[in-house]
């Protein structure tokens, strides 16, 4: 059960509502800079390093320490400078906890919705649900770095009409990087020494792509 709930949680038909968003990729694509499978392979690359680590790391704490969720929320708002990404990451929390709740009820993330009614951020949520749902922090992180690459992935997929089939081979490459990454994220994680790899292009194109009165996705 907790192999079919990890493939639950991080498949892309999980009603969580990621297939609205990005994670940037609208933004990079509109600037020029991804602009055919290997230029996204090359941002998918910097994502899953930096804010993939982030929030891989962050959501093995969150499954670490159910009890420290308000500490680690706050240590994912410090982490995200750019306001329109931390209020993508709150909504996407909120959708979250939504499907985890009628999915894997469970009294912690009935508290999670108390105590945070604006919704807390998506890898605290992440890191709640998998403890509810009988997973690991090695899981939940390795759900928070694949979600970081392959949902910016699909988007490409949309945006430029990419071979889908080219998009999951580039995919498939970084599978060893998403093993790295993820055992980085829960070693930190269990340090008590969360990373703050930071992507200021990426807060960039979030601002920019904020204001577009035309786009295809929310963030």
């Amino acid at each position: 059960m907790m192999v079919a709930a990890l493939l639950l949680l991080a498949d892309g038909r999980f009603p969580a509502g990621g297939h609205a968003h990005s994670g940037g990729a609208e933004a990079a694509v509109r600037s020029g800079r991804v602009h055919d499978h290997l230029s996204m392979g090359a941002f998918l690359t910097g994502r899953l390093h930096t804010t993939g680590l982030t929030t891989a790391a962050l959501a093995a704490a969150a499954a670490l320490d159910p009890g420290g969720l308000a500490a680690v929320d706050e240590a994912a708002d410090a982490r995200t400078p750019s306001p329109a990404q931390r209020a993508a990451s709150r909504r996407l929390g909120r959708q979250l906890l939504r499907a985890a709740r009628a999915t894997w009820p469970h009294p912690l993330l009935d508290e999670l919705k108390a105590h945070h009614p604006g919704g807390a951020h998506q890898p605290v949520v992440l890191g709640a649900t998998a403890h509810a749902a009988g997973l690991t922090p090695t899981d939940a992180a390795a759900v928070a770095a694949y979600e970081s690459v392959n949902g910016p992935a699909t988007a490409c997929v949309r945006l430029l009409g990419l071979d889908p089939y080219q998009v999951t081979a580039q995919l498939a490459r970084l599978g060893p990087a998403l093993d790295d990454v993820t055992a980085r994220a829960v070693e930190a994680a269990r340090a008590g020494e969360l990373p703050a790899a930071s992507a200021p292009l990426l807060d960039v194109y979030a601002e920019q792509h904020s204001s577009w009165k035309v786009r295809l996705f929310a963030s």
